[in-house]
């Protein structure tokens, strides 16, 4: 009997891990759901990962990277304090091609990271990306210091019931790259 072949199985299998996190969160992931997901046999997950750990770090250095792209694109075009201003503060209001399900996987990926030094090199990574993006239009310190504010502003605009107006985003911002 011929074997079938499925040469994209492991890509799937790393995409239906982030569908997983995304609705069910990193505690409820598991070898099962994703391979339900991926609709590809259990013994796939074993084959193609070492475990668990494995499968979500892979999942969760395939967000990283994408959303790294993403961001680096919204500044491709920023030539002067103003361009910047502007693109931090659509960055922070939401209109900068991620969606609430990429924040969704982000924020399980923080958490999680919190406990396994394997994703918080991913985090890490990932955060040394974002800076060097900024590191174009200011020193290194400053850098950081903006890419926490991004990342504190997004957050609080996702879980806020009061949300700041991209006016009042734009305020913050240019007081922060002044």
């Amino acid at each position: 009997m011929p074997r079938r072949t499925d040469p994209d199985r492991r890509d799937r299998i790393i995409d239906a891990a982030l569908d997983v996190i995304a609705e069910r969160g990193v505690a409820a992931t598991t070898h099962r759901a994703v391979a339900a997901r991926a609709d590809v046999p259990l013994g796939s997950m074993t084959y193609h990962f070492a475990g668990l750990g494995d499968l979500l770090a892979q999942a969760f250095g395939r967000h990283a990277e994408r959303m790294s792209v993403l961001y680096a694109a919204h500044f491709e075009a920023v030539e002067d304090r103003t361009q910047l201003v502007d693109a931090v503060t659509d960055l922070i209001h939401g209109n900068a091609s991620a969606e609430a399900r990429d924040w969704v996987i982000a924020y399980e990926l923080y958490t999680a990271a919190l406990r396994d030094p394997a994703l918080r090199v991913i985090t890490e990574t990932w955060m040394r990306t974002s800076r060097s993006v900024l590191e174009r239009f200011m020193d290194p310190t400053t850098a950081r210091g903006v890419d926490a504010l991004i990342e504190g502003l997004v957050m609080h605009k996702t879980l806020s019931t009061s949300r700041l107006t991209r006016e009042e985003i734009r305020l913050v911002v240019s007081r922060a790259v002044a």
